[in-house]
């Protein structure tokens, strides 16, 4: 055993070695407090393993130890054993090996979310609500939704048995599918919307983000397009190199796009645009919202900062932060933050400091004390450390609560699959209407449905009640509270008539994705959306869009 430790200590520390050679003298100076502690480790690691009293699994365990390693850092330096290695692909790639659908947990069952348009699971027949029961005989009921993803990821061209429930149908049937490499666009969808405008929704910052980008782009240019949305909402971002190749589109060869900087000055680099652009000269907006984060920010923040493009929607996300992957042993994968990035003005919009955490282990927000102001091309002032501000500010839309309630209790999606069920077609995305007939019938579905919900007002009042009664003054705000209480408590079925339209438009979405899938649910939302009528309104101006570039635009209250 004594062997065992040495060898131990001496790998472990023999792996430092090999990687500190390729950094700077800083890294010697502190090698001593860097041995010690991985000495440390080890024979921490093997007592534990020998004198712990229940088995141990020492792969699992030390994978527990690198995670709460990592996550003392921050949330994007993670650790990817061998066995996630398909989650690792998926996340620079977008493509995995698997049978292509999305899975939810619906009490202990796990269903079918959403089969992604051909690949197996909608090749196979599968439909969205159905219950996955079996995976190559095991049964699954109760797994959790990352331990059944697993199962059902794997290598190309192998197979797998699933047997299936179909609720709506009381159907029980066995299905083999052979796994295929599912690549998820990065542009679900593009069309022409009015007065020559083009629309282009791009969801993710794969390794195939800008060639599909500019496949779109020419394709809308042959109908005519002459203006241009670019749709980044809810985008997380991924490679950098794609979004420089992105904003490259747009602007001059040469131009810089973004710088990083970090501790290593291997990753003191700027990035240039190094094409002839596309388009320097197509009106152009980009929409974000709080999701956007990342390389969505590089691409809005660096098309903001060269007065090339209007940015419309809400504050994104303020991540400013890179990650490179480094190859670990046994082929595993470290991704890790090596870097902070610098759109054109100079600014960096990383919102929290990670360095300097609270008591509880939360980073807070830079504080707007320390926050700089810096110059777009053409002098606009813009600001560091919290995300990009949209130049033309839209107000998120807020369902109430009995759309959430509805949603959160997956009572909608049960509609749809009912919905699916009874008909095997229905017209395109942006002929279907949701009618009245439809709704009378979801409003006979959900009687048996328990949607109850609490408003904020009631809780309010219950923390009232609750306050008076500690304060012992209950018994004489009895009459005061029942009055409340009469006058404030919601009626379901009122609120099912009262809030018909959003509830009809959020239904019409989910039942066109069980025919036309992502691409549906993206087309069949553009006639309701309030972002992309305010981008409409504001290419059919020149002078409010060049204005706006210009700094000259006066906003109204």
């Amino acid at each position: 055993m004594k062997n065992f430790t040495r060898k131990f200590k001496a790998l472990i520390i023999g792996l430092f070695l090999a990687s500190t050679t390729l950094f700077s003298v800083g890294y010697v100076d502190s090698y001593f407090e860097i041995s010690k502690n991985l000495d440390i480790f080890a024979t921490l690691f093997k007592e534990l393993n020998i004198y712990y009293v229940d088995e141990t699994k020492p792969g699992e365990l030390m994978k527990t130890g690198i995670d709460a390693m990592l996550k003392s850092l921050d949330p994007y330096t993670n650790f990817y054993p061998e066995s996630d290695i398909e989650d690792y692909r998926f996340m620079t790639t977008g493509e995995y090996g698997g049978i292509g659908s999305m899975i939810r947990k619906k009490d202990s069952l796990i269903i079918v979310a959403e089969p992604y348009e051909g690949f197996p699971a909608q090749k196979a027949g599968l439909w969205a609500g159905d219950i996955i029961e079996k995976i190559d005989g095991k049964e699954i009921t109760g797994y959790k939704t990352d331990e059944v993803s697993k199962l059902l990821k794997g290598a190309a061209k192998t197979n797998l048995m699933l047997s299936i429930y179909r609720p709506v149908q009381d159907k029980s049937f066995d299905v083999q599918l052979t796994r295929e490499d599912v690549k998820i666009k990065d542009v679900p969808y593009y069309g022409m919307l009015e007065n020559n405008t083009g629309y282009i929704k791009l969801t993710g910052f794969t390794q195939t983000a800008s060639k599909e980008l500019k496949d779109a782009y020419k394709d809308l240019k042959e109908q005519g397009m002459d203006k241009m949305i670019l749709d980044l909402r809810g985008n997380g971002g991924g490679l950098l190199n794609e979004a420089v190749n992105i904003v490259n589109f747009f602007v001059d060869k040469g131009q810089n796009v973004v710088s990083t900087k970090g501790k290593v000055t291997q990753w003191d680099r700027v990035h240039k645009a190094l094409n002839e652009p596309l388009d320097k000269e197509i009106p152009l907006t980009v929409l974000i919202d709080e999701m956007s984060a990342s390389a969505s920010e590089i691409v809005s923040g660096a098309l903001q900062d060269l007065d090339r493009a209007v940015v419309i929607g809400r504050k994104s996300f303020g991540k400013g932060l890179v990650q490179q992957t480094r190859s670990l042993s046994y082929n595993s994968k470290l991704k890790v933050t090596v870097a902070k990035y610098y759109i054109p003005s100079g600014r960096c919009i990383q919102k929290l400091d990670y360095s300097n955490k609270d008591d509880r282990g939360k980073a807070g927000e830079i504080p707007d004390s320390l926050k700089s102001e810096f110059k777009t091309s053409n002098g606009r002032p813009v600001y560091d450390g919290g995300g990009i501000e949209p130049d033309v500010k839209v107000e998120s839309e807020n369902f109430a609560n009995i759309t959430y309630s509805l949603l959160g209790k997956q009572i909608i999606f049960d509609f749809a699959t009912l919905y699916r069920s009874k008909k095997d077609s229905i017209k395109k995305p942006y002929e279907f209407v949701f009618t009245e007939n439809d709704y009378a019938e979801f409003k006979e579905f959900i009687k048996t449905k328990d949607y109850d919900y609490t408003t904020k007002t009631e809780k309010l009042l219950k923390d009232l009640k609750e306050a008076a009664s500690e304060e012992k003054v209950h018994t004489n705000l009895q009459d005061e509270f029942s009055s409340l209480e009469s006058e404030l408590m919601h009626n379901k079925a009122d609120d099912v008539d009262k809030f018909k339209n959003e509830i009809s438009r959020i239904i019409e979405n989910e039942v066109i994705s069980r025919y036309y899938y992502q691409s549906g649910r993206v087309e069949s939302e553009l006639k309701y959306d309030l972002d992309i009528a305010k981008a409409l309104e504001v290419l059919k101006n020149k002078q409010m869009f060049d204005s706006i570039l210009a700094g000259t635009f006066a906003k109204k209250d």
